[in-house]
């Protein structure tokens, strides 16, 4: 028999939050469900695992994570709503909104692949949510479908959260004087099956490495499969650095039906070079949106309305990247129109102005 959990049942924080039960339990830490009763609502609090407590350097990640998340705003990414250290016994905390659903991976494995339609608009906001982290200069490192939850929020379904910024890479502009840094070249962190190529050789990192993360778990949910055969997570790392992805509509035989527009922006995202890729998070969600089917598809949470989208999917032929050829992308050619606006106002005056010249002449007539 298990002992039990010490924080089940415990009030913390001068009584400001009971803890109901357990939640969730990673390597650095747990998450509980707690009932906060001045407001009325029940929050998610993290706890690092107190042995953990004595460790520099996992502390200083616990407490990077806590400051990163508090800064962002986005309403796609989770809140924080504080953070610090329990004076009983110092372990450390995160308090954030408590949210009701499933994570992405359970939605797939449940429900299975999802078609193009439901699954853009969940990772169009998604996108836009990091582009918030990206210009504040921290970089998520550990995408991956668990980390992207779904909830029914303000009369949308399947409204997405990123949550867990635990392996975020803070850049130089988010980091204080004197702070641990503990992203060294040459080490790796991450989910080997959702790495970028740079990630899995230990390369620095930058927005685009979370992109072609994201890009790995769109992947997922269209096809139920990741962009590689392999059986181990050293397998994927070698896949990711030398092997391409197999083609979209090659990946499941049964299922090879995406627009090959969509299949030019996931190859475009999954490039081994960042150079090659999408240069920002919002780029990706523009050329994503396109193919969001009959649904409108917007910078925050999901499926917002069922009215038959007004932007034609462009032709396989145009390129993901850049403007398009203004020509190309109209439905008519010249010759194929009908006559001018002007032309016709013409003969239409025309006629009024022999109308009236008519009943000039036919009332002198009868005056005669």
């Amino acid at each position: 028999m298990r002992p039990k959990d010490p924080f089940i049942g415990r009030e913390i924080l001068d009584g400001q939050y009971k803890i109901v039960q357990k939640i969730g339990t990673g390597g650095m830490g747990s998450v509980y469900k707690a009932e906060q009763s001045a407001m009325n609502r029940m929050v998610a609090i993290k706890i690092l695992h107190p042995k953990l407590t004595n460790r520099k350097d996992l502390v200083a990640r616990f407490r990077r994570e806590a400051r990163a998340m508090s800064q962002l705003t986005h309403p796609n990414t989770v809140k924080v709503f504080m953070y610090g250290e329990l004076p009983e016994d110092g372990s450390l905390y995160i308090v954030m909104e408590f949210l009701e659903g499933k994570n992405l991976n359970q939605t797939v494995r449940r429900g299975g692949p999802m078609d193009a339609e439901r699954a853009i608009p969940v990772l169009v906001p998604c996108c836009y949510a990091l582009h918030e982290a990206h210009e504040m200069g921290i970089v998520h490192r550990d995408l991956k479908p668990e980390n992207i939850f779904l909830c029914n929020q303000g009369g949308m379904s399947d409204f997405a959260k990123v949550l867990d910024f635990g392996l975020a890479k803070v850049t130089e502009q988010q980091m204080r004087p004197g702070s641990i840094i503990l992203t060294q070249e040459g080490m790796v962190f991450g989910t080997p099956e959702f790495m970028s190529p740079e990630q899995a050789q230990g390369k620095t990192l930058d927005a685009r490495s979370d992109l072609y993360s994201l890009a790995v778990i769109l992947y997922e949910v269209l096809t139920g499969k990741l962009p590689f055969e392999a059986k181990t997570p050293m397998e994927y790392i070698q896949k990711h650095v030398v092997e391409p992805p197999i083609p979209l509509n090659q990946r499941v035989p049964d299922r090879n039906n995406f627009d090959p527009g969509l299949e030019a922006v996931l190859a475009k995202a999954l490039e081994k070079k960042p150079e090659d890729r999408f240069q920002d998070a919002k780029a990706f969600a523009e050329a994503l949106a396109l193919y969001g089917g009959g649904s409108a598809v917007t910078s925050v949470g999901g499926v917002v309305s069922s009215s038959p989208s007004i932007t034609p999917s462009p032709a396989p032929s145009v390129p993901v990247s850049g403007p398009q050829d203004a020509a190309s992308s109209r439905p008519d050619s010249v010759a194929a129109r009908g006559p001018s606006t002007g032309l016709l106002v013409g003969v239409a005056a025309a006629c009024l102005l022999a109308g009236v010249v008519l009943a000039v002449l036919v009332m002198n007539f009868l005056a005669k």
